[in-house]
Order: C-alpha cells, then sequence, then structure tokens
C-alpha cells in the first residue's frame, strides 16, 4: 500500500492455505520490515494448528527468523538474496514449493477489490483492521458457495 491520508502507509501480512483462504491476518505500519512481523502475524491465526511451512520471498531470508520458526515447528521457505554472505541454507527440493506463492498474490488481489482496504480511511488502525476481517470473511464465504 502507498501513501495514505493517514500516514505513509499500512502493511497488510497474511497467511493463506493451499487454496489461498486467509488463515491469519495482521496489519501494521508499512516502516518495519516483514521479518519482524512474522510471529505477530501467525498469533492472529484463525486455525488452532500451525502451518508446517510458511512460503515467502527473498525479504525472508532470514536465518534467525528460521531458527525461531523450526522451534514451533514451522519450516520457512524462501530463496536466498543475491547478497547472502553466510553458507545457503535451502536446497532445490523446498524451493520446488516457491512456485506456489502466486496464492498469496492472488489472496492480496482478492483482497484489493474492496475499496475500503485498497484505500484507508479509517483514522484508527483497529478500525481498518476490521475492514479487512470483513474482506476476509467475504472471501471465505464465496469460497464455500
Amino acid at each position: 500500500m502507498g501513501k495514505t491520508k493517514r500516514g505513509k502507509g499500512t502493511k497488510i501480512m497474511a497467511v493463506a492455505d493451499r487454496a489461498g483462504l486467509p488463515i491469519a491476518i495482521s496489519v501494521g505500519s508499512a516502516s518495519p520490515h516483514e521479518v519482524t512481523l512474522v510471529e505477530t502475524t501467525l498469533e492472529t491465526r484463525f486455525s488452532e494448528d500451525p502451518p508446517e511451512r510458511l512460503i515467502g520471498d527473498k525479504a525472508y531470508d532470514s536465518d534467525p527468523l528460521d531458527e525461531r520458526l523450526k522451534d514451533q515447528g514451522i519450516q520457512m521457505i524462501a530463496p536466498h538474496k543475491s547478497n547472502r554472505t553466510k553458507p545457503k541454507t535451502q536446497d532445490g527440493r523446498a524451493l520446488r514449493r516457491y512456485r506456489k506463492r502466486w496464492k498469496i498474490e492472488r489472496l492480496f488481489a482478492w483482497l484489493q477489490n474492496f475499496r475500503r482496504i485498497l484505500v484507508r480511511h479509517e483514522h484508527f488502525l483497529d478500525n481498518y483492521l476490521g475492514f479487512v476481517h470483513l474482506g476476509c470473511m467475504i472471501i471465505l464465504l464465496r469460497s464455500c458457495f
């Protein structure tokens, strides 16, 4: 999201299942890096069981994040950055799953069909999060019928 009437921007973090339906969603400032927001997003999940794997882009290439998620029983799949100096930790077998990352992009495209989510008019973050949750509920209901 770009600059809005209420600040520099808002970042929506989401976790989707195999079908691209939302499992966890959180909203925050656009300033912090995605790596610092992963655990808070996983805490807001709709299901009780944690996901087995998380697929992220190159921004999620972080060894401390991999270790923290591994302690929770979650495997992080993210390609390495081009400027990585440490030894590689991902092999080609796990990175084949990276091709399925388009499903989370499709979820964000579905969310951006709602104008109240695309353009943040709400002054309070909790009100905006409520509209994001409402959009997720509509997406889940559309998938059922």
